[in-house]
């Protein structure tokens, strides 16, 4: 029998975007994983996409967040894993978030293993807005026996939702990115003061981004090009907010990580006008390893893990942006330094010590 593995299960699509799923497939799949697993997604409807090596698919209907229909599928989703699991190969569950369906159907299929809970911050979003996940999140919460934050802040949110959570089952392990990101990054044009500031947003478009806030601050702004890396439906869905505002984005589409790292070196910042709260803002860290300078929303999460290595602005006051983002495109040393000050602050956050520090904390529960 091969030595015991991890069991992880997020249940999402195999191919759906976000960062959530960039961390999960950088973790437990790939020829030589950082953390060996036996790793689920979902079946997507239609064709079978192109897998990484080590990742496993259920194919589970339903999907949904509350009411009785969240109910069955939770039990779908049990006897999927069930099936497909033998316990006697499993030393320790990794739940992917604190809500949604995979958390609770992983805590019914494997309930004397140790599990740890990963908190990323869409599980805290939603368990806010929606009854059914935040008693999900109450329960994970209850029955996991470590809970893992990214940044301080995470764990602040959470104990608001549970305050009745046990404190001593916390512990900050904060995300990492590839370790390779980290070596020499590659060389860039230098941005000469006055020219136009190339602005580049990479991500999701859902409603705590920002998309909405950054199209209305854009349109007091001059001297400046937005690009835009995000799926299609939400990037078409955003389109008449930046007509509205007489923005004109050049859309990348969706980039594969390859893709959306060599675009960095094609523009001059990164935009992150989230809302509400971030995990840890992952991109922001991959556009800092390779050179690219970010200019931020000072939101939980990405406040901790950016600080003062990236440039704050408040995306909700476009004249606010404007000056700033005019001493980017002006200023001769602005730009240069926020370079250097963000590739130390990548830095800090390769990913194979997050991988240890998640090893070793399965090894204390074991």
């Amino acid at each position: 029998m091969n030595s015991p593995q991890v069991a992880t299960f997020l249940d999402l699509p195999a191919g759906s975007p976000g960062g959530s799923v960039e961390l999960f497939l950088d973790l437990y799949t790939g020829p030589a994983p950082l953390i060996p697993a036996r790793a689920f997604m979902l079946q997507p409807p239609g064709l079978r996409p192109p897998l990484p090596a080590g990742l496993e698919l259920l194919a589970v209907g339903g999907k949904c967040l509350d009411g009785p229909a969240f109910r069955r599928y939770v039990a779908a989703l049990r006897r999927a894993l069930a099936e497909a699991l033998d316990p006697a190969g499993i030393s320790v569950v990794h739940l992917q978030h604190l809500a949604f369906g995979a958390t609770p159907a992983l805590l019914r299929a494997l309930p004397a293993h140790p599990s740890i809970a990963l908190v990323h911050g869409t599980d805290l979003i939603f368990a806010k807005a929606q009854r059914d996940q935040l008693r999900v999140l109450r329960e994970s919460v209850r029955l996991a026996d470590a809970i893992v934050v990214p940044a301080a802040a995470m764990a602040d949110r959470l104990l608001d939702l549970a305050p009745g959570t046990d404190r001593r089952k916390i512990t900050q392990i904060p995300w990492g990115i590839p370790d390779h990101l980290l070596t020499t990054p590659p060389a860039r044009p230098p941005h000469r003061p006055g020219q136009t500031l190339r602005l580049l947003y990479a991500g999701r478009l859902t409603a705590e981004k920002g998309g909405a806030q950054l199209a209305r601050a854009l349109s007091a702004a001059s001297g400046v090009e937005l690009s835009v890396a995000a799926p299609r439906r939400e990037f078409q869905a955003l389109a008449p907010v930046l007509h509205r505002y007489g923005i004109r984005a050049h859309y990348l589409g969706w980039l594969r990580r390859p893709q959306l790292w060599q675009s960095f070196a094609e523009h001059d910042v990164l935009v992150m006008p989230s809302t509400t709260l971030e995990a840890m803002g992952l991109v922001a860290l991959e556009a800092q390893a390779r050179n690219l300078p970010v200019l931020y929303q000072p939101v939980p999460g990405l406040t901790e893990t950016l600080g003062a290595s990236a440039l704050a602005t408040d995306f909700t006051n476009g004249p606010l942006l404007a000056r700033d983002l005019d001493r980017l495109r002006t200023s001769p040393s602005l730009l240069p330094s926020l370079q250097m000050a963000g590739r130390a602050n990548a830095a800090h956050y390769p990913l194979s010590t997050t991988a240890a520090a998640l090893a070793d904390l399965g090894k204390q529960l074991g």
